[in-house]
């Protein structure tokens, strides 16, 4: 274990976020159950453990469009209100397959859908704090996505790795642990350069590792790509919580990053009180 990673086991409130790419078989677009059921039993048992858990969801359009038949989702891309439509469907499908499962080890989930106004605008931003608050004095596993069906910033944008470190600075999480398709930050994109070098461990998150970010992803599903996650690095990190990107591939890789194993990229959280949340993340849209 390393130096940076001997206090992850100690970690107490802990944000997990899954993407799109990571619930579905890639042959046909269907859900992955076996991964599902695998990640709420890994979010299950850190709930035993007397940690607070918030787990952040992509998936609803993609399992929306495939629920009604729209398995060509880039051909249908452009079509806001198809895609609304869509998440409709998919959100409603997606959690009530988590309820169940969240259910068979007796745990129970709430489900919370957000915007861009719920974190601009004050009192939203307020009260979904509270909210937030109060499911996990409760004991109960928040399940966080964007509110798709009555959104058009969050589509257009359509990332969750923003969205999961917004809800670790909400919550005062100390832990922010991104699963993607990638095992982690790269000093180039592994798939395009094979001279590519692994970053095990950021302790203070300069330009020059923002530099390394691509906005390209590997999947057709997501939308976020390491762009995205650097993002939610400066978020966390300037917030105070610790960040963590890890391959989804095996979804044991949970405990074992609790563990304090070194598994995918670390980025040291470093507090800055001069950090403004709702200023950087309006900056965001105007860029």
């Amino acid at each position: 274990m390393s130096e940076l990673r001997t206090g992850i086991p100690g970690k107490q409130r802990i944000v997990i976020k899954i993407g799109s790419s990571s619930l579905q078989h890639k042959e046909t677009g269907d859900l992955d159950y076996t991964k599902m059921e695998v990640l709420v039993r890994e979010l299950c048992n850190l709930r035993n453990q007397g940690k607070d858990v918030i787990l952040v969801t992509s998936g609803a359009i993609a399992v929306g469009k495939k629920a009604i038949g729209l398995s060509k989702i880039e051909k249908e891309a452009g079509h806001l209100g198809l895609k609304q439509a869509c998440a409709a469907v998919g959100q409603a499908k997606l959690m009530m397959i988590y309820q169940k499962m969240f259910a068979e080890y007796n745990q129970t989930a709430a489900q919370v859908l957000v915007t861009r106004d719920t974190i601009i605008n004050d009192l939203s931003r307020y009260n979904a704090k509270n909210t937030f608050s109060e499911l996990l004095n409760l004991g109960v596993i928040p399940v966080v996505n964007e509110n798709d069906t009555v959104s058009t910033y969050e589509i257009e944008i359509g990332d969750n790795d923003t969205l999961s470190a917004i809800v670790a600075a909400l919550t005062g999480a100390d832990l922010l642990l991104l699963l993607s398709d990638i095992d982690g930050l790269y000093t180039d994109d592994p798939r395009t350069n094979p001279q590519a070098k692994f970053i095990e461990e950021v302790e203070v998150l300069t330009q020059e590792y923002l530099n390394m970010a691509k906005k390209s992803t590997g999947s057709s599903v997501g939308t976020g790509g390491m762009n995205t996650k650097m993002i939610a690095a400066q978020i966390s990190t300037n917030m105070g919580a610790d960040m963590i990107i890890a391959n989804s591939n095996d979804i044991r890789i949970i405990h074992r990053i609790m563990d304090g194993r070194k598994f995918g990229t670390l980025f040291k959280a470093n507090k800055n009180d001069d950090f403004r949340l709702v200023e950087f993340v309006e900056n965001l849209h105007k860029n």
